[in-house]
């Protein structure tokens, strides 16, 4: 998709009709009051409460217009993570609603993100099982299980990516497969020691895979055969789940469950700079949980990147130098859209900010309980995504919000089938979600 930034259309003018759902009137819309007050409250697990910018009054955001955007070839959209400002219809309905396997339960979870190649959509349920759709109606077109004989089902699953024909897949079995697009036939697979719990990014016929051991490996997208690997500091505690690399201008960006992000050539894993989001000096036996859990954006030659522990960050993609940070503590992946920033804190807000200086211009509380009286039903929100001038997130409570990027208001919401721990995505002009019974719900 592009990437050239264009001057923002009228905001009356775009998104005018309600999206309509049966049951529901107000799906993403405008015509009822946002349920929740704007309360700014404490981000940061330290209690520290975070404000915007006094110098960010009477700013006005201005955003790139929506653009259509065609394929969404792994998770987080393209290599690079930067998706920015896309198109969905303006009066979406529900076109399909289908299950694609076996959701999270007591042994297993359900973590890839669904992907869009062409006109096929790809799932991987947590049973290891890799399925092929077309993505106009959600018929099947092929399925097959990636679970070695040897194994049992209990396992986590890392996620999917795709380039030149191939579906490649990470696995908790510690192997990245690569799978035929059209036929769904096993072309290789690669055994890489130990769990992989977070997608592939896949770019210029490699593939790039961390494996629960805070170990990059690149491999070679036709042959499997790994090319070069690269180690951080070993965590003994992780959260569960993991971040992909982001990969641009012969740069890949690894980001480790210890809080380590490193800058490495693509060609042979050369290290052009460290840093750690951990929040504190690292050593080889530390573990604070300084996990990288969103996957960091490469942008015009600058990484963003946040931790659990507290730390936000823009830094040089060429030089490693810090342009600014900020304690904000969140284990979603950011959004960028032109010179703005999105992300879901630690402590449920969402928050927009600068680009090149890290202001914070709006910060807006998102429902943390289900029973708020009686503070029961911890609420987990994943997003943000930006589409046609709304940013949505979807919780665990089975709600999807639609908030106002230019002011944070909430616009709009809509029950889900289930709830919701993968980050939904647009492509075609539409909106898709998957919950976490496995059942894929597109909207268009």
């Amino acid at each position: 998709m592009s990437q050239k930034l264009k001057p923002i259309v009228s905001y009356s003018l775009l998104f005018l009709a309600a999206i309509v759902l049966t049951g529901c009137d107000n799906y993403f819309g405008q015509n009822k009051a946002p349920s929740l007050p704007g309360k700014r409250i404490s981000i940061l697990t330290q209690q520290r409460s975070i404000e915007p910018d006094s110098s960010a009054a009477g700013h006005k955001i201005v955003l790139p217009a929506p653009t259509p955007n065609n394929d969404w070839p792994q998770a987080g959209g393209y290599a690079n993570h930067a998706m920015h400002h896309m198109r969905i219809g303006k009066a979406l309905q529900e076109r399909w609603s289908i299950s694609v396997g076996r959701g999270t339960n007591d042994e297993e979870r359900l973590m890839a993100q669904p992907i869009v190649a062409g006109n096929t959509l790809f799932s991987m349920d947590s049973e290891t099982i890799v399925s092929a759709y077309n993505l106009k109606d959600g018929a099947k077109i092929w399925s097959v299980e990636l679970t070695p004989k040897e194994e049992d089902d209990d396992h986590v699953n890392g996620g999917l990516a795709y380039e030149n024909g191939k579906v490649f897949a990470t696995t908790g079995f510690g192997q990245v497969v690569a799978v035929a697009a059209k036929t769904g036939k096993v072309l290789w697979r690669r055994n890489v020691g130990a769990p992989v719990r977070s997608a592939p990014t896949a770019r210029g016929n490699r593939v790039f895979a961390i494996a629960v051991t805070n170990k990059l490996f690149a491999l070679n997208g036709e042959t499997g055969a790994v090319l070069w690997s690269h180690s951080g500091i070993e965590e003994a505690t992780n959260l569960l789940g993991g971040s992909s690399p982001a990969v641009d201008s012969g740069v890949v960006v690894a980001p480790y469950s210890s809080g380590e992000l490193f800058a490495l050539k693509v060609e042979n894993g050369q290290e052009l700079w460290a840093d750690s989001l951990a929040g504190t000096r690292r050593s080889a036996t530390s573990s604070a949980l300084g996990t990288i859990r969103g996957r960091p954006i490469i942008d015009y030659g600058i990484v963003f990147a946040i931790s659990n522990s507290g730390q936000f960050a823009a830094i040089n993609l060429r030089t490693g130098r810090r342009i600014w940070e900020r304690p904000v503590g969140g284990i979603e992946s950011p959004w960028i859209a032109g010179d703005y920033l999105f992300v879901i804190s630690n402590n449920t807000d969402l928050l927009a900010l600068g680009r090149l200086n890290g202001r914070i211009y709006w910060v807006t509380a998102l429902p943390e309980w289900e029973d708020p009286e009686d503070r029961e039903g911890k609420i987990t929100w994943t997003g943000p995504i930006l589409a046609s001038d709304r940013l949505i997130v979807a919780g665990s409570s089975g709600e999807a919000l639609s908030v106002s990027p230019y002011s944070g208001k909430v616009l709009g919401k809509v029950e889900m089938l289930d709830s919701v721990s993968i980050s939904p995505i647009v492509v075609q002009d539409s909106l898709l979600f998957l919950t976490d019974n496995a059942e894929l719900v597109a909207y268009r």
